[in-house]
């Protein structure tokens, strides 16, 4: 295994850690309040990030939502890319990902997937089996983040299909809800709405497994900020006389913090190298998404808690740090769902 980045990948994550840095600046983001920030998403995609995906891969999808996740950029990346130009590029005809590809790369469709399936979605049509072939959807999903923004939608059914629908046609509909964290999320209501197939029938799981991925190396960048934010705290705040980051106890709760980043950070590297070398990649995602889970609210706590009284302001950056990373936690599968998926999938294979 080799996660060293390739050049192309390293000049995409620096090219993302400076336009982050320097536009998703914690005045900008209380500005944004809870939408997405529509001129960071233009500058990201004016400068080819988006389209870049393609070519760096997920490992390079997770190094570009590092950078953003150290700032909580309010921006639909990551569901965007994972859903709709990765899983297109690899799942679409050659229809489909000509017809569709153009506006996904260059940012002027947004997509986004209704994840994971819970069976709230059922197809009717004479080509739902068809890979390509239309279908009517009815049903709802509780909440779609960055719904509000998203022109496509990947829909999964109830038996595990996916399908793309699009946002403005009849029989869609869209509420505005608040999340933990400001995601711009909608309730979706489908109503005998159109549906177009996406890939065959194991599509659903590898989108999934790629999705989790993703999102975990999310989780490891918002996890890397609130730690960052904390060590700054503790080195310039005094008490009795010393910097707090002289205290054992200080000391010893941040050193856990940075392994339990590595670990996130590591498996989602490993699951996402796995993913773009063709390699089985679904056992290392769940592994990457259960460190995402468990180990992300730790440390977000950690951030939180090593601020002191100032880490209870809720309008301290921090305090966004923390609701991301419990929002990551629940996204996708807790902790505990997601180590008996892991068991389950580990038997299976060994009865195989």
């Amino acid at each position: 295994m080799d996660f060293a980045p390739t050049e192309e990948q390293s000049a995409a994550q620096g090219l993302a850690a400076r336009i982050f840095g320097d536009l998703s600046t914690p005045e900008r983001l209380a500005v944004a309040g809870t939408g997405t920030d529509a001129e960071l998403w233009k500058e990201l995609c004016a400068a080819g990030l988006t389209a870049a995906v393609e070519e760096t891969g997920l490992l390079g999808l997770v190094l570009l939502l590092e950078e953003q996740g150290r700032t909580t950029a309010q921006v639909p990346f990551a569901a965007s890319c994972v859903y709709g130009l990765l899983a297109v590029a690899r799942h679409g005809t050659d229809e489909q990902r000509e017809r569709l590809l153009p506006a996904l790369r260059d940012g002027t469709a947004v997509a986004t997937g209704a994840f994971p399936s819970r069976g709230g979605i059922r197809a009717d049509g004479e080509d739902t089996d068809a890979d390509g072939g239309g279908g009517r959807l009815s049903g709802s999903v509780p909440y779609v983040p960055w719904l509000r923004d998203a022109g496509l939608v990947l829909v999964p059914d109830r038996e595990a299909r996916l399908w793309i629908v699009r946002t403005g046609d009849p029989g869609v509909l869209t509420e505005p809800v608040e999340t933990t964290a400001p995601w711009s999320a909608a309730r979706l209501v489908l109503d005998g709405a159109a549906g177009e197939r996406l890939g065959g029938a194991g599509a659903y799981g590898a989108v999934l497994a790629a999705a989790r991925t993703a999102f975990a190396g999310l989780q490891a960048g918002v996890c890397a900020g609130s730690l960052a934010r904390a060590v700054a705290h503790v080195n310039t705040r005094e008490q009795f006389g010393r910097p707090l980051s002289t205290k054992q106890g200080v000391l010893l709760r941040a050193a856990d913090a940075h392994m339990d980043i590595e670990a996130i950070r590591v498996t989602a590297y490993e699951a996402a190298w796995r993913y773009d070398t063709g390699l089985p990649y679904g056992p290392q995602a769940l592994t990457a998404a259960w460190w995402a889970s468990e180990a992300g609210k730790r440390v977000v706590h950690t951030g939180q808690h090593l601020h002191g009284g100032t880490g209870a302001d809720l309008d301290h950056p921090v305090h966004r740090h923390f609701l991301w990373g419990r929002q990551l936690d629940a996204y996708l599968g807790r902790g505990g769902e997601l180590l008996q998926e892991l068991g389950d999938s580990l038997v299976k294979e060994g009865t195989e």
